[in-house]
């Protein structure tokens, strides 16, 4: 029997999933390891713990291996944006978190050699403060890209150590903004305009390439991009509007090719890689507002009572979801209130009297809407219809966001609490290795 390792690792927690088809064809799986991630704070600034990050994953490779003996390839898929700089085998540390502010210097030097308008119909990519192409351009005007002999994407880098050969994945380039949207290489003229490296940018693989191995086990390119792998793991019948529901809210659909017009420009939508398609796609805030909001008013709380509370609120104010002001917060109730007095016109901030409840109702409510918006907006700017909403990952299992989301869109929500990130990994997996 062939079994498979999929590695899905998110800003907030990975899992080690062993999946393997039954004598009916049926796929089973089974969650091995878990453990917690996040970014944490060194001398200002967010970075990554990448030396743990690696632990966590040779460890759960291990437990995986020590339950089933005939595993016959793994892969990694990670969040976007966030890469590892190498001289040679040594990390140039730290590795910078997306939520870092450090590219606020960095964002209008790109602008004044490229500007925006230009930067975004040649690569399709909405403008994003954490974008590659402005982390990059941060470490070139700090003196961190001398001597630099590797840019690796995070998952690209996590399996480089488990089997040493370094590659470049399409789907996970595609986020960064250094991708041309008409090639689907590196657009190496713009990389040169920056004064980037033109070395660090080599051909891009496609999901399923087999780049290596790792004791006895192939190492296989999965979509490395986390919403590109949960896209191929959604079972849908025709193509439909989606999200990935996770720390980030991915509401999009496929087309044939990048949409790269004024109107996507200005409403901030994306074209990031699929698998042999084009994601035309927008980032919402998503269940970042909810967790940040736990951690602050009430941590350790159960979600299932923090949903109640919501329920039974009667507050119906809300602000715009995706709002600069919610990216990374010193206090998410902070935000909250000040996104409230902004909204209503009110002097200071919002009432005092704002119960917990409250504050949740707010968001999931904001949520619903900021979806409603954007699938209209996408509707209209793709000219393809949406009949309903798919919605997977972990928000997927909020039943009270659903109705609150097929209540403000009019369409129907079909919600799949399922794993379908590790499911899209485990699927390109079994496509290389069938």
């Amino acid at each position: 029997m062939k079994r498979y390792l999929a590695i899905d690792i998110g800003a907030s927690s990975g899992r080690h999933i062993v999946a393997w088809k039954d004598e009916a064809g049926k796929l089973v799986t089974e969650e091995v390891y878990r453990f917690p991630n996040g970014a944490k704070e060194e001398n200002g600034h967010l970075i990554w713990d990448i030396d743990a990050l690696e632990a966590s994953v040779r460890a759960g490779i291990e437990k995986a291996k020590a339950a089933y003996e005939d595993i016959v390839s793994l892969s990694i898929d990670t969040w976007g944006v966030d890469y590892v700089l190498l001289k040679g085998d040594e990390i140039v540390k730290p590795v910078y978190c997306y939520r870092d502010a450090r590219t606020q210097e960095s964002i209008p030097e790109v602008h004044a050699i490229v500007p925006f308008h230009e930067l975004y119909r040649r690569t399709g990519i909405a403008y994003n403060s954490f974008n590659t192409i402005y982390q990059l351009y941060a470490d070139k005007m700090a003196g961190r890209l001398e001597g630099v002999t590797d840019f690796l994407m995070l998952p690209c880098y996590l399996m480089y150590r488990l089997c040493g050969v370094k590659s470049h994945e399409y789907t996970n380039a595609t986020t960064g903004g250094l991708v041309s949207a008409e090639t689907g290489e590196y657009d190496h003229e713009l990389i040169r305009q920056l004064g980037l490296p033109d070395e660090l940018f080599p051909a891009l693989s496609q999901p399923g390439c087999v780049i290596g191995t790792y004791e006895g086990m192939q190492v296989v390119l999965c979509a490395t991009h986390d919403t590109g792998s949960a896209v191929e793991g959604i079972p849908m019948e025709g193509n439909h509007p989606y999200i990935s529901s996770g720390t980030w809210s991915l509401l999009g659909i496929k087309t044939e090719k990048p949409l790269t017009d004024k109107v996507s420009e200005v409403e901030i939508w994306s074209n990031e890689g699929g698998v042999h398609y084009n994601r035309y796609q927008k980032n919402i805030m998503g269940m970042w507002l909810i967790n940040m909001l736990q951690k602050e008013l009430c941590p350790g709380k159960p979600f299932p009572e923090i949903v109640a509370e919501a329920e039974a609120s009667h507050f119906d104010e809300t602000v715009d979801a995706n709002a600069s002001i919610f990216l990374a917060p010193e206090s998410m109730k902070a935000a909250f209130d000040t996104a409230l007095a902004r909204q209503t016109g009110r002097p200071g901030t919002a009432a005092p009297e704002l119960s917990e409840g409250d504050y949740f109702r707010c968001a999931y409510r904001s949520l619903a809407i900021c979806y409603k918006k954007s699938l209209e907006e996408l509707e209209r700017n793709t000219g393809l219809p949406c009949e309903k909403l798919y919605i997977v990952g972990g928000g997927a299992k909020n039943q009270f966001l659903n109705r609150l989301t097929e209540e403000a869109i009019q369409r129907e929500v079909v919600a799949l609490p399922i794993e379908a990130t590790a499911l899209g990994n485990l699927k390109i997996q079994m496509l290389a290795n069938p």
